[in-house]
């Protein structure tokens, strides 16, 4: 693709690196077709290659976008399904995130969009907040019909339960089982903790009985991946650094990652800082050290299988995971080492349609990704449905509820408590 910046313009870091990402495009269109919004939709804008013209045509300007280019660039999953299809490998991740960034400062959107946003980037990345949001959501559904569409959605998707906060996640450290082989942090997370405090328990019985010294480490937090998506840069490498400085201290051989979400993000961290002389360095450092934990247990071995007779499992690979991360055969083939059946769904390069916080700033277009998600899942005929990201397990979980808030079709759990289960831990909740 040629491009039209300046040499004032090129000056800047982050217009050289769009310019460099864009001039690989080759307008071939392979990524039309695995786009899940133009999938759903047959608008060239809302494909990658659509969405580059609209990304060039804002750097190159040097003006604020229009509410039409906004659009279309919010309507993106990041579910960076192209770049796995892509032939001229353009680094379309950066280009977005970029774009939105410049969105977020350039942009100014309806006040209500604002608000929403402001909201969710203040509940969701601290666990506290999180939780007392919804266990107010509760109370809150009696009048659902007095509010605007998406925050009654939003109150939909709170769960009917709120687990009580795990032991688990405070900071602390838990000794192998036998000879010691690594010392790792856990990255406890933010939503993760508050819905489903039972993969982080599970993860750490997984890793302790493979012989890892676990450590959940002071000051950790929120990986930044929900503010960064939506353009708050500031805030997403603040919540970047402190958790360098925090696994820093922790003194590791790995950070391990149970959200592929949040593992695509951490193992970014050296180019979200790479303009931070203090901090370049040390990001880069601790996204080397970043692993999924499919990754660490690939390298450990499953050890011994302790439950027989396991139920078919359908594996539903995350975004992040496959696209993110490149990781395919890590989590199919530790489900299979571990004694389970494993199929996949028909198109599974497809999203859910949770991508983060997409499902509550896009609900109609996440719906429809979600129906065909829960069809293609249904079709695979499995007892069980494993994935290995929050978001997409709330998702599909969500998919299959019934209009009473009862779940119905197969439970929806996070591959390490299958892992766990198989080799002497508890049976996962809501496997009958």
């Amino acid at each position: 693709m040629q491009t039209n910046f300046t040499l004032a313009q090129l000056a800047d870091p982050e217009i050289d690196a769009a310019n460099t990402i864009l001039r690989k495009c080759v307008h071939c269109g392979f990524c039309l077709a695995t786009c899940p919004t133009y999938v759903l939709l047959g608008d060239e804008l809302d494909s990658p290659r659509g969405r580059i013209y609209m990304i060039k045509n804002m750097l190159e300007s040097d003006q604020p976008p229009t509410a039409k280019v906004v659009k279309h660039i919010d309507r993106c999953l990041s579910c960076l399904s192209c770049i796995t299809t892509c032939p001229a490998s353009v680094d379309y991740m950066h280009l977005v995130d970029h774009a939105r960034a410049r969105i977020e400062k350039t942009f100014t959107r309806p006040w209500p969009e604002r608000m929403l946003r402001a909201l969710l980037a203040f509940v969701v990345p601290s666990p506290g907040v999180f939780r007392l949001a919804l266990r107010a959501a509760a109370f809150g559904r009696p009048f659902k019909a007095m509010l605007p569409g998406r925050l009654k959605g939003m109150i939909d998707m709170a769960p009917a339960r709120v687990p009580a906060a795990s032991a688990v996640d405070r900071p602390q450290v838990f000794e192998a089982e036998g000879k010691r082989l690594k010392r790792v942090a856990l990255m406890t997370g933010c939503a993760q903790q508050v819905l489903r405090p039972g993969i982080n328990e599970a993860t750490v019985r997984l890793l302790t009985r493979r012989g890892c010294e676990v450590v959940v480490a002071e000051g950790a937090g929120c990986c930044g991946a929900l503010v960064h998506h939506m353009g708050r840069q500031d805030q997403a490498q603040k919540q970047a650094r402190a958790n360098i400085e925090a696994w820093e201290k922790a003194d590791v051989e790995a950070v391990v990652i149970n959200a592929s979400g949040c593992g695509t993000t951490i193992k970014d961290y050296g180019w979200m800082l790479k303009e931070d002389p203090a901090w370049a360095e040390r990001a880069a450092r601790i996204a080397d050290l970043a692993r999924d934990v499919t990754e660490i247990m690939s390298e450990l071995g499953v050890g011994e299988v302790t439950e027989k007779g396991l139920p078919v499992v359908t594996y539903h690979s995350a975004c992040s995971m496959q696209h993110g991360q490149g990781l395919h055969e890590e989590p199919k083939a530790l489900l299979a080492a571990a004694g389970f059946e494993v199929r996949e769904p028909a198109e599974g390069h497809l999203c859910c349609g949770s991508a983060g916080t997409y499902n509550m700033l896009q609900p109609a277009l996440a719906g429809r990704l979600l129906e065909r998600k829960v069809e293609n899942l249904k079709r695979a005929g499995g007892a069980v449905i494993a994935t290995g990201n929050i978001g997409c397990l709330e998702q599909i979980a969500d998919g299959f509820a019934a209009g009473n808030g009862e779940k119905k079709g197969p439970p929806v759990v996070h591959t390490v408590e299958l892992l766990d289960w198989a080799t002497g831990g508890p049976k996962p909740e809501g496997i009958p």
